[in-house]
């Protein structure tokens, strides 16, 4: 049987989604547990995929694998979870053999920004350009690939003290979304004009406008023309890891606040 499997990771402790030699992956760990479930054998049999492949730093809420195995299908979650550790799997659905998760409807990425070093309205007017189809080699580590994507919307909305910058299209280039909030930054900064941002896009030559960090940056989910059923059970399990996590980050804050009345 053929799965798609949803899943999300704390991207701090990688170094990158896609597998490297002597790194450690999120790619990396995800194959090395289901070999150690037992839920594939031999990796070239099991025709593993995956949707996206996300920056050294950069969490994820909702990325998605495929893979084909005998494994019973109620048992997987629970068996790859319990060999990871930053990487929780919470959703299956049986798909067609020839599925492959990169061909995806929707890709929804969101970046979080500190609202008082930024004017929201200047944002909004300069996340307009990008929406639609655009070249973006110029917003775009680009390798032997087509530079033109279509960005479907950019929402920007304040929660918490930080301004909430979401990007969704059917397909991102390699750091475009990073690329496109530094330009949005420096706009709002002054650092650069609207006409800047129209020449980027243009792409009639090379220009670098910068590229934000990849902390702040999550893949909240990928859609298909399919649901992806959750189990409650295993989000719970997630959720009391990563509460375990805020934990350890609050003391470590308090610490933090000790040392700056040095």
């Amino acid at each position: 049987m053929r799965y798609a499997l949803k899943f999300g990771y704390n991207g701090r402790g990688f170094s990158g989604y896609a597998m490297q030699p002597n790194l450690r992956t999120v790619e990396g760990d995800i194959i090395e547990a289901l070999k150690e479930a037992k839920v594939i054998n031999q990796f070239e049999d099991s025709r593993f995929q995956s949707a996206s492949r996300t920056d050294k730093g950069v969490s994820a809420k909702g990325n998605v694998i495929a893979l084909s195995t005998d494994f019973r299908k109620p048992e997987i979650l629970g068996a790859l979870n319990a060999h990871l550790e930053d990487i929780w799997f919470y959703g299956l659905a049986e798909v067609d053999e020839e599925f492959n998760p990169r061909h995806a409807r929707t890709r929804w990425y969101r970046y979080f920004l500190i609202e008082e070093e930024i004017e929201m309205e200047n944002i909004r007017k300069a996340a307009l350009l990008f929406e639609g189809e655009h070249d973006f080699s110029n917003f775009a580590r680009i390798e032997d690939k087509d530079p033109v994507r279509v960005i479907e919307n950019i929402e920007i909305t304040r929660e918490g003290g930080l301004l909430l910058l979401d990007f969704r299209a059917q397909s991102f280039l390699w750091h475009m979304v990073r690329r496109i909030v530094m330009a949005l930054v420096r706009y709002a900064k002054v650092e650069i004009t609207l006409g800047d941002i129209k020449n980027a896009l243009e792409a009639k030559e090379k220009m670098d406008l910068g590229i934000a960090p990849p902390e702040p940056l999550i893949l909240i989910d990928i859609e298909y023309d399919f649901d992806i059923p959750v189990d409650h059970d295993q989000i719970e399990n997630a959720r009391s890891n990563i509460q375990k996590l805020l934990n350890e980050m609050k003391i470590q804050e308090t610490i933090m606040e000790y040392l700056l009345g040095i």
